[in-house]
C-alpha cells in the first residue's frame, strides 16, 4: 500500500507534464492523483491503527560502503501523516481548479503539486536516511519551481531563489549529521539507528547538525527569513506548504528520529531554545504585519515551534498532535485568504473590512480556523496546544528528557505566544471583516464551490479533530521510539493560557473599539516597523552575508577577467601567430603551390648558378 500511495502521485505528475496541456486533463489528472492517493492513505492507515507496526524491505542498493536498503515503515506516526498529507494535497488540487482557472501554466502547476505530495509521502514512509534525503530535496526543487510559478515577476524570482538558497544552508548540516548517523550504527536505517542510540558526544553533535536541516525547512530562527517572502506565490501553494509538506518534515524528522534524541538532553535543549525564541519572535511579527498571508506565514513558524518544542520536553504525541491540527487550520485559513484575494483583489488587512456580510461562508469558516488557532476550547487547537504546555509543566515541574529550565522557557514562552496569538488573530478577524469597508470592489461574494468546499471541509476538520488524540492515543505515536502515549491536559496550565486568550482577544477588541475601528497594532507605536520587518534579520543577513558574498563574486569575475584571461586569450594569440606561417602554406589553391614551386626552382637555379661561379 504505501508504494502505491507513492507511486501514484507520482505518475500524475509524468502524466500531467505529458498531457497537460489540456487544461481539462490536467485537472483530471491532477485531481485523480490525489484522490486515490488520499483514500488509498485511509485504507492504510485503518490497518495499521487495527493492526501492527512494521518494517518493509523493498531492495538494496550496494555503495562500497554502507550500503542503501530501499526500507518503508509503517506505523501510527507514518500513516496519520500520510493521510495528512494526501487530505491537504486533494483540497489544494481541488481549489486550485477554480483559482487558476484563467492561468495558462495550469498543465505544470498541477503536476509538480503531485510531485511534491509524492515526495513527502517518501520522507514519512522511509526508513532510511537516504530514501528520506531524496524525498526531502525534491521537495526543496518543488518548493522553488512553485514559489516561482510568475517567474516573469522578480519577486517571485527571488523568493523562490531565497527558500531553496536558506534551506539548503540547513541542509548541508543534515547530511553531515545523517553520515555521522550511519557511521555510528553502520546502517543508513532510521529503526537501527534509533535502536542502537546510546547517550554520547558524538550522538549529540550528529543531532545538532541534523537540526541544521530542521531549522531550515520548518522555518526556525535564525533561517527562518524565506518563509514570509514565500507568500508571493501562489496561496494554494502557500497552503501546501506551510502545513503539509516542506515546513511539516522539520518537524517530522525529529519525531521520526525521536527515539535517537531524548538520548541527548543537550541537543534536545538546542531545540527547546530555538523554539522558545522562535515562537515570541514569529508572533511579534505576526502581530505587525498588514498582509494577511504574511501574517499567516510568520504564524507558521510560531505554531511549528510549539511542536518542536513540545517534543523537546517529551511531549512528543502532543508535538505530532498539534502538527496535524495545525495542518487542518492553517491551510483551511490560507485558502480563505486566497477567496478573499479571489473577490477584492488583495490580502492587505488595511484595505478589507466589512466583509462578514457579503461573503458569509469565508467570514464563518475563517472565524472557526482563527478559533482554533488561538485554542478556543472544544476546538482542536485547545487540545493540541495545552497538551503542549501541559507537556512542558510536567517536565519543568518533575523532570523530563531536558534540563528543567530549557522545560521553563518553553513553557513560559509558550503561555506569552498563546497571549499575541489570541491579539493577532482578533486583530486579523476584526480589520478583515468588521468596522467599515475598505475594499474598492463593491460587490465582493463568497467563492465557487470547487474554492468553497475544500475550505469547509477542512473547517470541520479544523474544529472536530479534538477528541482523535484521546480516542486514538496510538494514532500519532509509533509506538517505537520511547514516546509516551497519547496526550494529556494540566488544569492549571490550561487555566492559565485561556485567562491569556482573554485578554489577548480583549486587549485588541478593546483599542479598536476605542480607536473607532483603526489598527490595533497601531498601538505597538514606533516598534511597529520593527516587528513587521522581522527585526530587521533580512537586513543584517543583507549586510553581513549577502552583500560580503556578492563582493567576493565580483572579485572572483574581475580577476578571472583581467588577470586570469588575460593569459590564456595571450597564449591563444601567440600560438595562432606561430601557426599563421605555415597556415598560409596549406591555403588549398593549386595556383599558388605551383607558383611556389616555380619560385622555388628558380630560387635554387639561381643560387646554384651563383656558387659555381665562385
Amino acid at each position: 500500500m504505501s508504494g502505491l500511495i507513492v507511486l501514484v502521485p507520482f505518475a500524475a505528475f509524468g502524466a500531467g507534464l505529458a498531457l497537460g496541456r489540456r487544461r481539462r486533463t490536467a485537472q483530471w489528472i491532477a485531481m485523480a492523483g490525489a484522490g486515490i492517493a488520499f483514500i488509498g492513505a485511509v485504507i492504510w492507515a485503518v490497518q495499521v491503527w487495527l493492526g501492527e507496526s512494521s518494517v518493509t524491505v523493498w531492495g538494496e542498493i550496494p555503495t562500497g560502503w554502507i550500503p542503501i536498503e530501499i526500507a518503508t515503515r509503517a506505523d501510527g506516526l507514518t500513516v496519520t501523516l500520510v493521510v495528512m498529507v494526501t487530505a491537504v494535497a486533494l483540497a489544494v488540487q481541488v481549489y486550485s481548479t477554480a483559482y487558476l482557472k484563467r492561468d495558462r501554466r495550469y498543465g505544470s502547476y498541477a503536476a509538480f503539486v503531485s510531485l511534491f505530495t509524492a515526495a513527502m509521502v517518501l520522507v514519512v514512509i522511509a526508513d532510511d536516511l537516504i530514501i528520506l534525503l531524496v524525498g526531502w530535496e525534491i521537495m526543496g526543487i518543488c518548493s522553488f519551481l512553485l514559489i516561482g510559478h510568475y517567474w516573469e515577476l522578480s519577486e517571485a524570482r527571488s523568493a523562490a531563489a531565497k527558500a531553496f538558497i536558506v534551506t539548503h544552508l540547513g541542509d548541508a548540516g543534515l547530511l553531515a549529521g545523517f553520515f555521522v548517523l550511519a557511521t555510528q550504527a553502520d546502517s543508513f536505517r532510521i529503526s537501527a539507528i534509533v535502536a542502537q542510540a546510546t547517550p554520547s558526544a558524538t550522538l549529540t553533535v550528529a543531532l545538532i547538525l541534523v537540526l541544521c536541516g530542521v531549522v531550515g525547512k520548518s522555518a526556525q530562527v535564525p533561517l527562518h527569513v524565506w518563509l514570509p517572502d514565500a507568500t508571493v506565490g501562489l496561496t494554494p501553494i502557500s497552503a501546501l506548504i506551510h502545513t503539509a509538506t516542506i515546513v511539516a518534515a522539520g518537524v517530522f524528522l525529529v519525531a521520526r528520529l525521536y527515539g535517537a534524541f531524548v538520548q541527548s538532553g543537550t541537543a534536545l535543549a538546542v531545540l527547546a531554545v530555538i523554539a522558545s525564541v522562535t515562537m515570541v519572535v514569529a508572533a511579534l511579527c505576526a502581530l505587525a504585519n498588514d498582509d494577511f498571508k504574511r501574517v499567516l506565514a510568520w504564524s507558521t513558524s510560531s505554531q511549528l515551534a510549539y511542536m518542536l518544542g513540545g517534543l523537546a520536553v517529551g511531549g512528543f504525541s502532543a508535538g505530532v498532535f498539534h502538527l496535524v491540527t495545525h495542518a487542518a487550520f492553517k491551510a483551511m485559513l490560507f485558502l480563505a485568504a486566497g477567496a478573499l484575494a479571489h473577490a477584492i483583489g488583495t490580502t492587505l488587512l488595511s484595505r478589507m473590512g466589512g466583509l462578514a456580510d457579503p461573503m458569509p461562508g469565508i467570514y464563518v469558516a475563517t472565524t472557526i480556523g482563527l478559533a482554533v488557532m488561538i485554542g478556543a476550547p472544544p476546538l482542536a487547537g485547545f487540545f493540541s496546544r495545552e497538551s503542549i504546555l501541559s507537556a512542558a509543566e510536567e517536565a519543568a515541574r518533575n523532570g523530563g528528557p531536558v534540563p528543567s529550565w530549557a522545560a521553563w522557557s518553553v513553557l513560559i514562552t509558550g503561555l506569552v505566544t498563546v497571549l499575541i496569538t489570541a491579539a493577532y488573530a482578533t486583530r486579523v478577524w476584526l480589520l478583515a471583516f468588521h468596522g467599515a469597508p475598505r475594499t474598492g470592489d463593491p460587490r465582493p461574494h463568497d467563492p465557487h464551490a470547487r474554492m468553497g468546499v475544500p475550505i469547509g471541509l477542512l473547517t470541520a476538520a479544523a474544529a472536530l479533530l479534538g477528541p482523535f488524540a484521546f480516542a486514538l492515543p496510538g494514532a500519532v505515536d509509533p509506538g517505537t521510539s520511547g514516546a509516551a502515549d497519547g496526550v494529556g491536559l494540566h488544569s492549571t496550565t490550561a487555566v492559565v493560557s485561556l485567562g491569556l486568550v482573554f485578554i489577548g482577544c480583549y486587549a485588541a477588541f478593546h483599542d479598536w473599539q476605542v480607536h473607532g475601528g483603526r489598527d490595533p497594532a497601531a498601538a505597538l507605536g514606533p516598534v511597529r516597523p520593527l516587528f513587521a520587518r522581522g527585526f530587521g534579520v533580512d537586513a543584517l543577513y543583507g549586510r553581513t552575508v549577502v552583500r560580503p558574498v556578492y563582493g567576493l563574486v565580483r572579485l572572483a569575475v574581475a580577476g578571472d577577467r583581467d588577470a586570469i584571461q588575460p593569459y590564456v586569450l595571450g597564449v591563444g594569440r601567440v600560438v595562432r601567430a606561430l601557426g599563421a606561417l605555415p597556415r598560409s602554406a596549406q591555403t588549398g589553391r593549386v595556383q599558388a603551390y605551383v607558383t611556389t614551386i616555380l619560385a622555388s626552382v628558380v630560387i635554387l637555379v639561381v643560387v646554384g648558378t651563383a656558387v659555381g661561379l665562385r
